[in-house]
């Protein structure tokens, strides 16, 4: 009958006792061997890149919503009827007539009775930009 080996005892026919390379404990009196539970640590990490990520989703959407806004204020702006060259840094008001044709003047909305939808200041980059305008214009 063949020799029996004590269960505790790490023994191979093909590699005799091979205790010292094996990645796993191989005696009672050897330290346990756990396994990280790396799950809650994931969700975690998960759940933080997920949060940081949709605030700067929702920042950039902001952002976006702005730019949109100011391209339709330029664009209203740019399309209406004025018949001077615009100076940078001063104030222009814009207005609808009976027609319904938009128009840039000087006077202001409490001067005359017409239908004011924003005012505006020409900045350097030749963009208008909008001091009060009345959001139904714009969608």
């Amino acid at each position: 009958m063949e020799s029996k080996k004590p269960d505790n005892v790490v023994y191979s026919a093909e590699e005799g006792f091979n205790a010292n390379v094996l990645p796993y404990a191989t005696s009672v009196g050897a330290p346990v061997i756990r396994v990280d539970d790396v799950v809650s640590w994931k969700s975690r990490g998960i759940d933080n890149v997920n949060k940081e990520l949709g605030n700067k989703f929702n920042e950039l959407r902001l952002q976006y919503q702005i730019l949109m806004q100011e391209y339709e204020w330029n664009e209203l702006v740019y399309s209406a009827k004025f018949s001077f060259e615009p100076v940078i840094g001063e104030i222009y008001h814009l207005y609808r007539d009976a027609e319904g044709v938009n128009f840039l003047s000087l006077i202001g909305p409490n001067e005359w009775n017409k239908e004011h939808i924003g005012t505006f200041k020409l900045n350097s980059d030749k963009k208008w930009i909008c001091l009060n305008g009345n959001e139904a214009y714009l969608f």
